[in-house]
């Protein structure tokens, strides 16, 4: 597994964020199992967004153990409800958040994903950016479903490998 570039957890920091994770299910009465506890584990450890294929992939090489697909996709639905990963609609594919340790108000989470080497970064954007998109999309007649943006495009490495050739 390689690092995770969107939020550069690794070592140390996945278990901060397991902690984290687990003290916001039991808040919300949801119980972190084991299965679930690794699921978010194999995606706090990758730099790519995962499909659920991905991660029953993943999940098979890290802990020597397999899992359904379908119970992926439940897990997933349960760890998304709680925001400690998102789905990326446009790749049909997930991410841990990058800020599941915080504990502080964050911007509306949005999504930069590199078309060439698929790192995926979470960035925040300001509540009134957001208010005032969705003010426009009421005008028009239109109603939004989700805050959610995916832009897609280059990241800076994969710019710069373009460029130096």
């Amino acid at each position: 597994m390689k690092h995770a570039e969107h939020g550069k957890i690794i070592g140390l920091s996945i278990a901060k964020a397991i902690d984290s994770a687990e003290a916001s299910c039991s808040k919300a009465g949801i119980r972190l199992t084991e299965k679930r506890k690794n699921v978010l584990k194999t995606l706090l450890a990758s730099d790519t967004a995962l499909s659920a294929y991905d991660i029953v992939d993943e999940y098979r090489a890290e802990f020597q153990d397999s899992i359904p697909v379908m119970s992926v996709y439940r897990m997933l639905e349960v760890l998304a409800h709680e925001n400690l990963v998102h789905k990326l609609a446009s790749v049909n594919k997930y991410v841990a958040c990058a800020h599941i340790s915080c504990d502080h108000n964050h911007e509306i989470p949005q999504f930069l994903i590199c078309d060439q080497c698929e790192t995926v970064r979470e960035i925040g954007v300001r509540k009134d950016i957001i208010e005032s998109l969705q003010d426009s999309v009421s005008n028009s007649g239109f109603m939004l479903t989700s805050q959610q943006m995916e832009l897609h495009g280059r990241c800076s490495d994969c710019q710069q490998a373009v460029e130096s050739t």
